[in-house]
């Protein structure tokens, strides 16, 4: 049977489907199982349009089975708005069928529509599979500048 994937931006009715998925995404990267803050966390992005999400549903099952989610950035160098694609997971069982290609290839349709700058993205240096995908797309290894973080935290 071939499944057939519709990729679409997200709506406030995916979230409680979304939020399972982001759960999931957020394990993939060794946080503690807690449906219930994801999808608040989803909901006030959604609430407040800080985030643009879209999702990779499989029609003959009908299920969302991956999604992206992209941030909203602007630089003061260049006067230009840019996007970060802050996660993409797609569930195991989909996983090498495409979905994520859908997904990066919706991203960049979104971003030249709203004619952002380009789009940054960063995964786990170990995260191999996903180097991979991110450079057969155009996507390039910053050798320019050095990023730092702050945590407020402590």
């Amino acid at each position: 049977m071939i499944t057939k994937y519709e990729v679409n931006q997200s709506t406030i009715e995916d979230l409680h489907e979304i939020s399972e998925l982001f759960n999931e995404y957020r394990i993939f990267y060794g946080q503690e199982s807690n449906v219930e803050q994801a999808l608040k966390f989803l909901f006030e992005r959604f609430e407040h349009r800080e985030s643009i999400i879209f999702v990779v549903r499989d029609v003959s099952e009908n299920n969302i089975v991956g999604f992206t989610q992209l941030y909203p950035v602007f630089s003061s160098v260049s006067m230009e708005r840019s996007l970060i694609l802050n996660d993409l997971y797609v569930t195991q069982e989909y996983r090498k069928q495409g979905v994520a290609q859908l997904l990066l290839d919706e991203a960049k349709k979104y971003a030249k529509q709203i004619k952002a700058k380009g789009l940054a993205l960063s995964t786990a240096i170990d995260n191999q599979q996903a180097q991979r995908l991110y450079e057969r797309n155009g996507y390039t290894k910053d050798q320019q500048y050095y990023h730092y973080y702050l945590s407020t935290k402590n």
